[in-house]
């Protein structure tokens, strides 16, 4: 009797027969979207668990107290986790994300799928001043990434599932379906064409659809328009752009100023505990930096700032005017070290709720500081809102992401045009400080960052390793002429490299360079390959990306060049295999 082969193999043979591959992706893209909706579902619920059972087991007289010391305990529960449980490092959850798209064709540790929900549970639930997109993101990728490879997906349609899995969690948490796709191209930088549209459309809204089910329709951010957007506030959501602007450049420049910190902290133990204590110093002075800071942004656009002084030291002074900027400036400027401190020490998350917070609070105190200056009076809750636009478009450097999300998380499309304004002139302002977000700079710093510009992906999707040639005759310095004739005679190249017997490169000998003497049989013994070598100006690392090889075959009109590993000689690379191979890859990656 036959052997019943396994369900998978029939199922693959089945799906080749009955369903075209873009019918398959459609089916797939709304497998993922309806996963992405269940794991923003779990990641919130999970933390809303853990923040129950804390303030449950808490007295409102010690809150003070435990906001102290909180943090720390959460962050060590995640760094258990990772260690003991996991035992692989969680990394953060979008640069993950763009990591595997860039240097692993798609491809998430399977950890990835449950370890995110647990450890950022542990961090946001007690405390941890970062949000729950990262981890939501991430989770839904490595989902995204576990189906494409079960199906033995290409490499552009593993891409397009993980961002699908993208745009869905995005979509699931902030209930924000067109942002979720605007945000998988500008942050995931997925090509928006005609065969990814449809995908990543289904995918969205299927998990927010899933999110609707689980967790209700309402939108996270509520916002009430009492005033309409007028023509003589234009020249205040400029300037409010230009603040959100440097605001961003600040929060990226402080975020790697202190992920270098506890870079050179060296020890775990040490992260932990001077993050944890810094953190808890500064939860205990500033309250609001507490947690995912949701309820904080929801009392700051319904115009109530109590948020700032509610369990504070401070309370006292919550009726003087400029206890309110001080506190405000503070938070601002303190949001972001808590943030970094929280992912320094060991904790996991995202940056999308600091942003939105800071954004709200710099949107709020600039109304407050105009309207107090007497030159117009503003409607500070408007301009709370569009602050958190004007935030997550220089933060992220993705303007577009920051017009649609809050549009779609506030409802507040009657306030387009300055929520364009403002995104635009914060992402040109911070542009002119650093060139990456926080999410990009350590790829493009390693030159690993995927873009819009297809010919650089495809060149950095390349590798040298896999383009050397070694069929080549090596001769020996003290090789002869009548040796390089013998070679000659075996080999179908006309280079011949010149390696000692440590293997380093001393030189080449071009044939067209000796053929004058290959018939002078009396210099056969007379004349060595060292007097005839000539010692080429470039050489190729294994280093080298692919954009500086074909810099080097551009600068020095070669068509070959020798391959060199700390000296030593590895081989040749030639223009035309750099060309076939380009081509070949660009078939891989391209949708048409």
């Amino acid at each position: 009797m036959a052997q019943k082969l396994p369900f998978i193999v029939r199922f693959h043979r089945w799906r080749l027969r009955r369903l075209s591959e873009r019918q398959f992706i459609v089916i797939l893209s709304i497998i993922i979207g309806i996963i992405s909706g269940i794991v923003a579902t779990v990641i919130k619920n999970a933390v809303w668990l853990t923040q129950g059972l804390i303030n449950r087991a808490t007295s409102q007289e010690v809150h003070n107290y435990i906001y102290f010391g909180l943090p720390i305990v959460g962050i060590f529960l995640a760094v258990l986790v990772v260690k003991y449980l996991i035992k692989s490092p969680v990394r953060h959850g979008i640069p993950n994300v763009l990591h595997s798209i860039s240097k692993r064709e798609g491809e998430l540790s399977r950890h990835n799928m449950f370890s995110s929900i647990i450890t950022s549970a542990f961090t946001v639930g007690f405390g941890g001043s970062v949000g729950l997109e990262g981890p939501t993101v991430a989770t839904g990728a490595s989902y995204g990434s576990w189906l494409s490879s079960v199906f033995h997906l290409n490499y552009r349609n593993t891409i397009l599932m993980l961002a699908c899995a993208c745009a869905g969690a995005m979509a699931a948490i902030f209930k924000a379906p067109i942002a979720a796709i605007v945000f998988a191209v500008e942050v995931i930088m997925i090509d928006l064409t005609t065969f990814s549209l449809v995908p990543l459309l289904l995918s969205s809204s299927t998990a927010v659809v899933t999110s609707y089910l689980f967790m209700g329709q309402n939108v996270l951010y509520p916002f009430e328009l009492h005033t309409r957007f007028e023509i003589g506030d234009l020249p205040y959501y400029i300037l409010l752009g230009i603040v959100a602007g440097l605001v961003s450049a600040y929060f990226t420049k402080m975020y790697i100023f202190i992920e270098r910190i506890f870079d050179n902290l060296g020890s775990g133990r040490v992260r932990l505990l001077v993050g944890g204590l810094t953190l808890g110093g500064l939860i205990f002075l500033f309250p609001a930096l507490y947690g995912e800071g949701y309820e904080s942004i929801n009392s700051c656009l319904e115009g109530d700032i109590d948020y700032l002084f509610n369990n504070s030291i401070f309370y006292g002074l919550k009726d003087e005017f400029w206890a309110v900027l001080v506190l405000m400036l503070a938070i601002v400027l303190l949001k972001i070290v808590a943030t970094s401190v929280t992912f320094g020490s060991g904790g996991i998350g995202g940056i999308f709720a600091p942003t939105l917070f800071m954004g709200v609070n710099v949107g709020m105190l600039f109304a407050t500081v105009v309207n107090f200056s007497g030159i117009r009076q503003l409607n500070a809750q408007n301009f709370a809102l569009i602050g958190m636009s004007g935030l997550i478009a220089g933060v992220l450097q993705a303007p577009l992401t920051g017009i649609f999300l809050i549009a779609d998380i506030s409802g507040g499309y009657k306030l387009f045009v300055p929520l364009m304004i403002t995104a635009t002139f914060a992402y040109l302002t911070v542009r002119v400080f650093t060139p990456n977000s926080v999410y990009h700079f350590q790829l493009a710093r390693r030159k690993e960052l995927m873009t819009h510009d297809k010919d650089k992906n495809v060149l950095q999707m390349m590798r040298v390793s896999k383009l050397i040639e070694t069929d080549f005759e090596i001769l020996h310095p003290e090789s002869t002429l009548g040796d390089l004739t013998e070679a000659i005679s075996k080999a179908h190249r006309n280079l011949f490299p010149i390696v000692d017997e440590n293997g380093y490169l001393k030189g080449m000998v071009k044939m067209d360079d000796v053929r004058h003497l290959i018939f002078r049989k009396e210099l056969y013994d007379k004349v060595h390959v060292s007097h005839l070598m000539y010692h080429p100006e470039h050489y190729i690392s294994t280093e080298d990306s692919m954009e500086q090889v074909v810099e080097k075959f551009e600068s020095s009109g070669r068509y070959n060049i020798a391959v060199i590993d700390d000296g030593k000689y590895v081989g040749f690379i030639s223009r035309a295999r750099v060309f076939s191979f380009y081509r070949k890859t660009m078939r891989h990656f391209s949708h048409d």
